[in-house]
């Protein structure tokens, strides 16, 4: 027994010693942590935000959970979470956009328990003072000139009965050599001819035209060249919300629409192609899927990429029809719509000009903003004297300028020109009401001339006042449909567009905005 209890000492003992060696406690040593910070510090230490927003984060070192105090009003704060180990947390401050002129600045206050609160200044960027361009001696901008302000026939050879062309369907008259005598007569230099063809296209392969149906658009088409103005036309309805064959939701089935777009359009080419530069051709009009650009699908990356990719294919595809054909067709301009015709969708890089060795390629979008006011005439005052809808920057000038602004620079500046294939503001009867409608087309107008645009309003012969209501001018004789109003609208957006004295400018035109 004691030699047993002997070695088992030894043993222990051996075990100790062993421990010992390894530096005690049996274990390596914990280094040790950071030491905790007796001060505040941030990373980064000056923000200069965009002005359009953004979030920016901000990452603080700190004795203890820091907090932020002394933020503006166009600041928020997200919160993270604080590591006690590192004394860190990372921060997110959050920029709304500045819709001002002015460059604006704040001081924010950081403070902690065991440390000295520290300040420091975040700064965010106003919006870009637009100036008046000095436009460029270039075809856009001849263009521009030569289209002026343009018509628009509305509702009349796009009209239809669930999928049935009739030029009497909506406006219930049929239009006449007088009634675009009177048209040009009034100022108008061109005329736009919206056209649905739906079920009266034959069936695959050979997708034949409705003889009496062309017919009838060279006969509208050469009033309009009798009376002196240029004319284009597009396809129209067909493609409208995707309800018909020309649908950008069809997926597999693109392959057939490129064949039926390649017959139409080689007919309609075929047809007019020797026609003098006078004439224009459009490719289709606003083409959506029924969400004009807020649908589920269109909000995803690769549902917005797949719809543009579509749009962009039929376009090319136009474009290379219309060549083809030969005559003045190798030569003319044509003009092609982004996603739903819109501005927006146009200064995104999602829109692909068709490539065209003549270079001839014109960029159509439509403008109707802000929607309350322009379209459902829910809203009816617009412009910096507005006392209504003042938190939305899209009832002021500034925001029609932009877009005008922005055109101009990806396009009109490259010698693409841009033509506002659709412009319009809904009829008021009431006097202050019209007053706010005949500033918006001044505005407009004078905006486009400014900018290197030319433009057509869009007149779909509708009586009346309120919601979509955009007639100006009786369609079956050209008389205007108010006698009273009809002519100011139309004054206001000639003055808009031809006025050129010195003196007359948008500054011009902005300070005699109506007064309320």
């Amino acid at each position: 027994m004691k030699k047993f209890l002997m070695i088992l000492s030894i043993a222990a003992m051996s075990v100790v010693a062993f421990a010992c060696s390894k530096g005690g406690g049996g274990e390596d040593p914990t280094p040790p942590g950071p030491v905790a910070p007796t001060s505040i510090s941030i990373t980064p230490t000056t923000i200069n935000a965009a002005q359009a927003g953004e979030s920016v984060e901000v990452t603080i070192t700190a004795p203890a959970r820091p907090s932020v105090s002394g933020l503006p009003s166009w600041i928020t704060y997200t919160d993270g979470t604080y590591n006690s180990s590192t004394y860190k947390i990372t921060i997110k401050l959050n920029f709304t956009a500045n819709n001002t002129y002015e460059a604006r600045t704040a001081e924010l206050k950081i403070t902690a328990a065991g440390a000295t609160s520290v300040t420091f200044t975040v700064s965010q960027a106003g919006k870009e003072v637009v100036k008046d361009p000095t436009l460029p001696n270039n075809d856009a901008v001849a263009m521009a000139k030569k289209i002026g302000m343009g018509w628009n026939l509305g509702n009349q050879l796009e009209a239809n009965n669930n999928g049935v062309p009739s030029e009497t369907a909506w406006t219930g008259v049929l239009c006449t050599q007088e009634t675009f005598t009177k048209v040009a007569a009034a100022g108008f230099t061109s005329v736009r001819i919206p056209v649905s063809w739906m079920s009266l296209i034959g069936e695959a392969p050979d997708y034949t035209l409705d003889a009496t149906r062309l017919a009838r658009l060279k006969e509208v088409v050469g009033f309009v060249h009798n009376a002196g103005m240029l004319a284009i036309f597009n396809i129209h309805h067909d493609g409208a919300e995707s309800k018909y064959w020309l649908s950008i939701m069809q997926g597999a089935d693109n392959a057939e629409i490129l064949k039926k777009i390649e017959a139409v359009w080689r007919q309609l080419a075929e047809a007019f192609k020797d026609e003098g530069d006078w004439l224009m051709f459009e490719s289709f009009n606003e083409i959506n899927d029924g969400g004009w650009g807020y649908s589920d699908e269109y909000k995803t990356a690769a549902g917005k990429k797949r719809q543009n990719d579509i749009l962009n294919g039929w376009n090319q595809k136009f474009v290379d029809v219309v060549r083809a054909t030969g005559g003045n067709n190798a030569t003319r301009w044509l003009g092609v719509p982004a996603y739903c015709a819109s501005p927006e969708f146009a200064l995104e890089d999602g829109f692909v000009l068709p490539t065209d060795a003549a270079k001839k390629i014109m960029v159509s979008v439509h403008e109707y903003t802000p929607y309350a006011f322009c379209q459902t005439a829910e809203a009816n005052e617009w412009g910096h004297t507005r006392k209504t809808n003042l938190n939305d920057p899209s009832f002021g000038e500034d925001y029609m300028k932009d877009v005008f602004n922005k055109l101009y620079k990806k396009y009109v500046a490259n010698n693409i020109p841009v033509y506002i294939g659709e412009f319009g503001c809904a009829n008021r009867t009431a006097e202050k009401p019209f007053a706010f409608q005949l500033y918006w087309y001044e505005y407009f107008a004078k905006c486009a001339r400014v900018f290197g645009m030319g433009g057509m309003l869009w007149d779909n012969g509708a009586s009346g006042n309120g919601n979509e209501v955009y007639g100006v001018i009786h369609h079956g004789n050209g008389s205007y449909l108010d006698a009273t109003r009809g002519p100011k609208i139309v004054e206001k957006i000639k003055k808009g567009f031809t006025n050129t004295d010195e003196s007359y400018t948008l500054q011009s035109v902005y300070d005699n905005a109506p007064s309320n």
